[in-house]
């Protein structure tokens, strides 16, 4: 069975002692010699962290645009320049990095929001917008906060090591900016 046509389960022992970093082809097994080509093309990831904040706050946090400006695709030195959420199924969002020589757009749809439990969006970045990934965000309950596992996939495969570095930097982010909010934060999608 798919993980997409079952709910979300509790993550394993390994996967919220930390990170799980696996790299999967997106296709796994069609017959066709098109289909083999594709698997070899593209890429799944998975990371997994969890953290001491209720399910709720590690929700808002992807979709509350000046909590969600501090952390994701920022880094610790460099928060985001520009951010733009329309936190609603078919909405879009756009987050944009200004480095020294040059702009990085990261841009994207909402395709699923599920508030506390389950997020699902297209992602494009510059300098390659015509490359659109999909990324799952999906959120379970602990005894004393939460797990987060994303998922990416339709990664371009030369590219999954890289984004694989990238979203172990940005959920560590997550970690940092939970931890650093002492007020619940909420949304206009409640």
């Amino acid at each position: 069975m798919d993980w997409r046509s079952r709910p979300f389960e509790s993550p394993s022992r390994a996967e919220i002692g930390g990170y799980v970093d696996r790299v999967e082809p997106a296709v796994l097994a069609r017959p066709n010699r098109e289909a083999r080509s594709e698997a070899n093309r593209y890429a799944a990831i998975r990371v997994t962290n969890r953290y001491p904040a209720p399910p709720r706050r590690a929700f808002d946090a992807w979709l509350d645009p000046e909590v969600a400006g501090r952390w994701l695709f920022a880094t610790a030195t460099r928060p985001i320049a520009h951010v733009e959420i329309d936190a609603r199924v078919g909405g879009s969002f756009r987050f944009v990095d200004r480095r020294a020589r040059e702009t990085i757009a990261y841009a994207g749809q909402y395709l699923e929001i599920v508030p506390e439990r389950h997020l699902v969006f297209t992602l494009s970045m510059d300098p390659h917008p015509k490359v659109v990934t999909r990324v799952t965000v999906a959120i379970a309950s602990l005894a004393k906060g939460c797990a987060l596992k994303v998922i990416h996939e339709k990664l371009p495969r030369e590219r999954a090591s890289y984004m694989e570095g990238r979203w172990t930097g940005i959920l560590y982010g997550l970690g940092v900016t939970l931890d650093s909010i002492s007020a619940p934060f909420h949304h206009e999608q409640e």
